[in-house]
């Protein structure tokens, strides 16, 4: 027997189906066959006709989310003395609300684990904000630090360590150019601790991470040196140049970015010093120069000094 097809009427086979929103129905238009009925609607039973009217009568809160401790699930007491009504409480009840506001806040983080989401996921806050790291980020570095807590792994190791760590993996998992002296600015904690934390996450979660491609750093390099698109575009083909003859193999990404866009800037007549350039790739100037005195000679570039 052939399969019946839902968008067709089984009756006639004609596909104009028309959806009865009223009797929860779905009827063919030109035979009549009700194929289906008692729909379950799945909306709000309320109606609204305009978008503040909508916002007042919605009933839900804010979606979940894992930069929170509580991924936002738990309820919050209000901190206004007020009934239902918007009449002010009385002082026998103003007592009580204020002990039942203690006692939630204190059974929200009442495990350890609580309390140490608690602290990381504001740290997080603190540290999104300075880095300006995107929202979708945010969510990866959260649920990469809730995996470690949840392994156990957090103890005895530094929580900030632990977080820039996620922030940073979940950077090069999502191709952004980040490097760890760019979280260090903003940390308590020296790099090695960080770096620690790094190879861990990535022994226990088991991530095969790619080394970075340094055309990733080629656009942040060219915003701060104030360089044009033509350089851009140039120190990226460069680049993969010296990838195909194998140039690339065992270097640090953001030194061959630099000599790149050292060489392009010279090329497209907006030459930059070694030094300004070192200072925006985080680079010593001695690995400027390395870096393009190898492309120079493997290229054959014939460059004015």
């Amino acid at each position: 027997m052939p399969q019946n097809n839902l968008n067709l009427c089984p009756e006639c086979g004609n596909g104009n189906l028309i959806s009865d929103n009223a009797r929860g129905e779905i009827v063919c238009n030109v035979c009549g066959l009700v194929l289906t009925q008692k729909l379950i609607d799945s909306g709000p039973e309320w109606r609204a006709f305009s978008s503040e009217e909508a916002n007042r009568k919605a009933r839900v809160g804010a979606p979940t989310t894992l930069t929170l401790h509580d991924k936002g699930l738990s309820t919050m007491i209000g901190w206004k003395n007020k009934d239902a009504f918007g009449k002010s409480i009385s002082p026998k009840m103003k007592a009580e609300v204020y002990r039942l506001r203690k006692w939630h806040v204190r059974t929200r983080t009442n495990k350890s684990i609580d309390r140490n989401l608690a602290y990381a996921m504001n740290e997080l806050d603190r540290f999104s904000s300075q880095l300006s790291v995107s929202r979708e980020l945010k969510e990866s570095a959260a649920h990469i630090y809730r995996k470690m807590a949840h392994k156990n792994l957090i103890r005895g190791r530094s929580i900030e360590a632990m977080l820039i760590a996620s922030i940073y993996l979940s950077c090069r998992l999502n191709n952004i150019p980040k490097t760890l002296d760019d979280f260090t600015e903003f940390a308590l904690v020296d790099k090695k601790k960080i770096a620690r934390c790094y190879r861990l996450i990535l022994s226990e979660l088991k991530v095969n991470i790619q080394v970075s491609s340094p055309i990733n750093f080629i656009p942040r390099f060219c915003a701060e040196l104030n360089l044009s698109g033509r350089t851009q575009n140039r120190a990226a083909e460069l680049l993969k140049l010296a990838k195909k003859y194998h140039l690339t193999a065992g270097k640090a990404p953001t030194g061959l970015a630099g000599a790149a866009l050292y060489v392009a800037a010279i090329q497209e007549g907006e030459r930059r010093t070694q030094k300004e350039i070192s200072l925006a790739a985080g680079v010593t100037e001695a690995t400027i120069r390395n870096r393009y005195k190898e492309m120079v000679n493997h290229l054959r570039f014939d460059l004015k000094p």
